[in-house]
């Protein structure tokens, strides 16, 4: 059962970032559409564009992609599945000091 509720809570914590951002993209998305929806629409003489609402999704968009991806890369590090420029870095072993007759 602990095991149950441990991947129940690890599950927890991936859908709510992907909500989000899912979440951030619909307003982001709602934000262009009803600017370009006033555009073409005569009653409305000078429409306005809705920053907010577009820079609170970009933020909940970005926050909630950055920490799936990010859980994603770090698991992938640990099982050895990236690339070797993205492997921590080990310490090379220090060279075998030569003596004085050059062998």
């Amino acid at each position: 059962m602990r095991q149950i509720v441990a991947r129940l809570i690890a599950m927890l914590l991936l859908v709510i970032p992907g909500i989000a951002a899912a979440y951030g993209f619909l307003l982001m998305k709602d934000a262009v559409y009803d600017y370009f929806a006033d555009l073409g629409n005569v009653d409305v003489p000078n429409p306005h564009f809705a920053w907010l609402s577009f820079l609170i999704g970009f933020l909940l968009f970005l926050a909630g992609v950055g920490f799936v991806g990010g859980w994603i890369f770090f698991r992938d590090r640990k099982r050895n599945y990236v690339a070797s420029r993205f492997r921590p870095k080990r310490p090379r072993p220090p060279r075998a000091e030569r003596d004085e007759s050059g062998k």
